[in-house]
């Protein structure tokens, strides 16, 4: 239940971020006069919409994102003659560059959110110095070490012996190989700093024999200020990491991996290019495991992801409208976006090509994802 919980609850977050992508491009258009047409939640047939101020606001039937249609900007549909001074054409192209920035410029602020929350909520596991997120009262019926020792939740464990700064690996192992030996573990509580004298005790988890003290250790949470600077570190980690991956899944390598594994009896691997459908896999996998934390992370990174696919330099991407929009700067004219039809087509039929290449591939040779 929890792994269907957290399926549903990325994949709408997912359609909220597509959402304020338009809205970035609608606030952005308002703000400069152009002439806003249609502002629509998902597409398809039309179920519900309302006019005002001459925008036409509503939803359709398919909840698969949104759009906003700017006056001018489809080469085959006329601008009224009152119009064609807020038409898209009509205006500055550092506005019209904006405006087009303005959907996926929004995807970093929005995962800049992301980020500071989870750091804010959950903490970053890969920091180290452990913190204690919970004190086990008994161990095998006898009280616990930690708890004999007054350890408490929050407290933060700055060093085992002269190890400063432990990581979680690094402190189980050190444990584990001083079972039954006494161990200073020096314990960091409101600011202030103190030792506490523990002896692990063997005990056996998942199959393994290993020494504990009857805690259980989770990534401290970052405050207001440091979740904030955090999250905006977080974007550029992962716009680099993004540019890595987009570079990777869709040039030679990437697709010729996925003809690979289409055709031949290779195995998959989570490095390989998964689409929607593997995406809700390794969601719900995680959510199954309960870690609310990871999947909260990984948002941001797919809403970091899904901006900087949209500012690829290819029509009918925002990126090949900036792109355009460079051209007619350098030239000092106008470009007939009717030339750039065929290659719009060209970009989408690729695209849909590798999504349902992917797709199959999630369904007959799914990623093997471990909770």
């Amino acid at each position: 239940m929890s792994g269907t919980l957290a399926i549903v609850v990325f994949f709408v977050g997912l359609l909220f971020i597509i959402l304020i992508h338009e809205l970035g491009h609608y606030v952005a258009a308002r703000a400069f006069g152009f002439k806003v047409e249609q502002y629509f939640v998902g597409f398809g047939p039309r179920i519900w919409s309302f006019t005002r101020n001459d925008i036409e606001y509503g939803v359709k039937a398919l909840p698969l994102g949104g759009y906003v249609k700017i006056s001018g900007m489809n080469p085959y549909e006329p601008v009224a003659p009152e119009d064609l001074p807020r038409s898209y054409g009509s205006k500055p192209i550092w506005q019209r560059a904006l405006v087009i920035f303005a959907g996926p410029g929004s995807h970093f602020v929005v995962a800049a959110v992301i980020f500071a929350s989870w750091l804010a909520f959950f903490g970053d596991p890969r920091t180290p110095t452990p913190v204690v997120s919970e004190v086990e009262a008994t161990m095998n019926g006898v009280e616990g070490p930690a708890a004999a020792a007054g350890i408490e939740p929050g407290d933060r464990i700055v060093a085992v012996d002269d190890l400063r700064d432990p990581t979680p690996v690094e402190m189980l192992d050190y444990t584990t190989e001083h079972v039954g030996a006494p161990i200073v573990f020096t314990i960091e509580r409101d600011g202030a700093t103190f030792t506490r004298t523990i002896r692990p005790r063997s005990d056996t988890v998942q199959g393994r024999t290993i020494g504990r003290i009857g805690i259980l250790l989770g990534p401290a949470r970052s405050g207001p200020i440091a979740a904030i600077v955090g999250g905006v570190k977080e974007v550029g980690v992962s716009v680099k990491e993004s540019l890595h991956q987009i570079t990777r899944l869709f040039g030679p390598q990437g697709i010729g991996r996925v003809f690979t594994l289409l055709f031949t009896d290779a195995e998959r691997s989570t490095r390989d290019p998964a689409s929607v459908v593997g995406i809700g896999q390794a969601v719900g996998a995680t959510g199954s495991a309960g870690d609310w934390g990871t999947i909260l992370f990984f948002l941001g990174f797919v809403t970091v992801f899904i901006g900087l696919v949209n500012l690829v330099p290819l029509p009918p991407f925002d990126g090949g409208h900036l792109a355009v929009l460079a051209i007619e700067k350098v030239r000092g004219r106008q470009i007939d976006m009717r030339r750039l039809i065929p290659v719009s087509a060209a970009v989408m039929a690729f695209f849909v090509v590798f999504v349902l290449a992917t797709i199959l591939l999630d369904i007959t040779k799914p990623i093997s994802f471990s909770p």
